[in-house]
This record gives structure tokens, sequence and C-alpha cells, in this order.
């Protein structure tokens, strides 16, 4: 666990299209200063300078993707790709500008983002990280679905899901978190969908921008069609272990703790994130500390709000 929070060391950029606007659009990562935690800035035509914080205060839709902000108004849609590759590299703050409603979808994976910001550097800051410990078992059931949050001693994410597809079927992962464990086994893990859904998904204004160089697409035959295949055997529960990494950074710390889910996705991941939050009995805010020069550091609890200024 980092003692100390962190930003990038220089500022760098990525464009591309959103998969589901279908538009053009550039973001912009530059470094912040500490306790700024990761903050949005629209800079297109349309924006008005807001300031949209990725917290799960700001979460407004999470229909196919996770967007912050106002849905009707000025937002920032499909975050998670972006948002799991910071919490993984171990980036706190970070102001970003964009130039359009959507974060690029890249290749449909995180592993752009990743290569980003390893290249621009990270650099350590004098003030103390602070981590969300959970206390207790908090779970959220949903029919056939669940999410719950474990006491852990580390950050581990467990992920079950279940298609009625045999392209699919059922896959589980587990993973201790760290920035080498996300690089190699869940960073490249790109989105799916099936082409059943497409023309529906169209109409609704979803997918517009989906294609074979961004998407897993499965056919009508329950194979997939993409010409060079899967990048992993289970590259489709490693997505979703993608996606519940970035919503669960909304959390505006990272959290030591265990996160297990069984037929999960972007709404199940940010209603589990906001049960644990609204029971201040479920955890608490912990930072490092060395009582002794030479040491193991230790975590102690802090005294902080529910809403502490890093979590607004």
């Amino acid at each position: 666990m980092l003692e100390y929070q962190t930003t990038l060391k220089s500022r760098c950029s990525l464009s591309g299209i959103g998969v589901h606007s279908g538009k053009p659009v550039s973001i912009h990562f530059s470094p912040a200063d500490a306790d700024t935690g990761v903050v949005f800035q629209r800079i297109d035509e349309g924006g008005t300078g807001r300031v949209i914080r990725a917290l799960a205060s700001e979460v407004a839709q999470t229909d196919l993707c996770t967007a912050l902000g106002d849905v009707r108004g000025e937002h920032v849609a499909t975050i998670e790709h972006l948002m799991a590759a910071l919490m993984a590299v171990g980036i706190d703050n970070v102001a970003i500008e964009i130039d359009g409603s959507e974060v690029p979808v890249l290749d449909g994976s995180a592993i752009g983002f990743v290569e980003a910001f390893e290249q621009a550097g990270i650099a350590t800051l004098g003030v103390k990280r602070r981590y969300i410990r959970v206390l207790k078992p908090v779970r959220i059931d949903n029919g056939n679905s669940w999410a719950e949050f474990r006491p852990h001693d580390g950050t581990r994410f467990e992920v079950d899901i279940d298609f009625d597809s045999p392209a699919i079927g059922r896959q589980s992962l587990s993973l201790d978190l760290s920035a080498r464990s996300f690089r190699e086994e869940v960073a490249r893990a790109r989105t799916f969908g099936f082409i059943k859904d497409v023309e529906r998904l169209w109409a609704a204004g979803f997918a517009l921008g989906s294609s074979l160089e961004n998407s897993v697409v499965i056919g009508e035959d329950h194979k997939v069609i993409n010409m060079g295949g899967l990048r992993y055997p289970d590259e489709f529960v490693r997505h979703k272990m993608l996606d519940a990494v970035g919503d669960l950074a909304l959390a505006g710390a990272r959290f030591i703790g265990c996160f297990r889910s069984y037929r999960g996705g972007h709404r199940l991941n940010a209603a589990a994130l906001r049960h644990l939050l609204t029971d201040r009995s479920a955890y608490e805010v912990v930072e490092t500390t060395r009582r002794e020069q030479g040491r193991r550091a230790e975590m102690v609890a802090v005294n902080a709000p529910v809403y502490a200024p890093w979590m607004i």
C-alpha cells in the first residue's frame, strides 16, 4: 500500500471515438495537486467548464456504461476503462480535459490508458494517501445477481459471470489488484456484445461507434466473429473485472477489502459501492504510518466524516 498520494509527472493525451456516440473525441491528462482526486472538465463547444468529479455521488447513468454528471446536460460517459487504469496504476490526482461527452473507447480495453500513464510517469506527492478499509460484509442482491464487499488484507476482486451463450457460459476470475497483475491479467480484455442486439442498441442510441476494432462480437452462431479471436480464453470475465475495478474507483479512495460479484454489471457495481459508503459501520478511513524508523508501515484509522473532501 502506497504511503503518499500520486499524480502524473507530465501531461499526456489520447484520441479516438466514443463507443456509444460514435463521435471523435480527444482527452488530455495533466498533473494535479494532492487531494484534487480525478476531475473531468468538458472543453468542447457545449461544455461550460464545470468540474465533474469522478465520485460515486456524481454517477448519473449505469446503462451499458458508467456516466458522470447530468445525462440531460453536461456529462462524461464510458469512464470505467479509464478509471480502472488510474486505480490499478496508482494515480490519485489528475485533471482531465475532454472535448466531448464520452471517453474514447480506444481498442475496447484499458491497455491504451495504462501505457499512456506509464509513459507520462508517476510522481509522488507530500500528502498521505487515505484508504477505505472494509470492516464487515456488505451485500446487495438483485434477482439472480449479487455483489458484496468483505474484509480482506489487500485489494481483491472475485468476479463470476454466467451467460446463456456457449461462447461465454460461466467464467470466474480472482485477482489481488496491483499495477502488474492488472496489466498482465485484465488490462487487455475488451468490451463485448452480441450481433443479435445491435439493431436494438442502435435504436436506443448506444453502440454507434462499436466495431470489430474495439469490441469482441459474438455472432448468431454463438461464435466470436473477430478475425483475431480472443486475447484471453476467458476474456469476457476479465473484461467484467476491468469494469468492476473502474466502477469501484469512484469510491474516491482505494478500498482495502474483497469485492465479489455474480452476474454483475455497472448498475450492480454502483449500487454495491453506494451501499458500502452509506453504512458508516461497514468501513473506516485509514492511512499508513511508520511508528519507528525502518519498520513496516501500518494502517491506522483517521478521523474523517462519511463524505470527506476527497469523497464529495
